[in-house]
């Protein structure tokens, strides 16, 4: 099993909540209000008046057959809407109750 967390402007919300049902991706927890900046060109997202735009963040569990397509998916995303930026990291879960 592998934890996803995708990281995205919150312009994107419903475009990764339809990739998810899309990709049968039932399972995940949604954060809003995520600060931050892109580590090669990013500005950043601080909910400021001089940064005023802000990033959510979904963390989903899947198998491990599943995390190519959603790379992919999540890929296709950033390319489609590059303006707003996506990105995902992937790690190993060890075991869950």
């Amino acid at each position: 099993m592998k934890a996803v967390m995708i990281i995205f402007n919150q312009a994107n919300t419903e475009r990764v909540e339809f990739m998810l049902d899309k990709l049968n991706i039932r399972g995940f927890t949604f954060f809003e209000q995520v600060q931050g900046r892109g580590s090669l060109d990013g500005e950043p997202h601080r909910g400021t008046h001089t940064w005023p735009e802000m990033n959510s963040s979904v963390l989903t569990m899947v198998q491990d057959d599943q995390v190519a397509e959603l790379l992919k998916s999540i890929h296709k995303l950033d390319i489609r809407h590059k303006e707003y930026g996506v990105h995902a990291y992937v790690w190993n879960i060890e075991g869950s109750v």
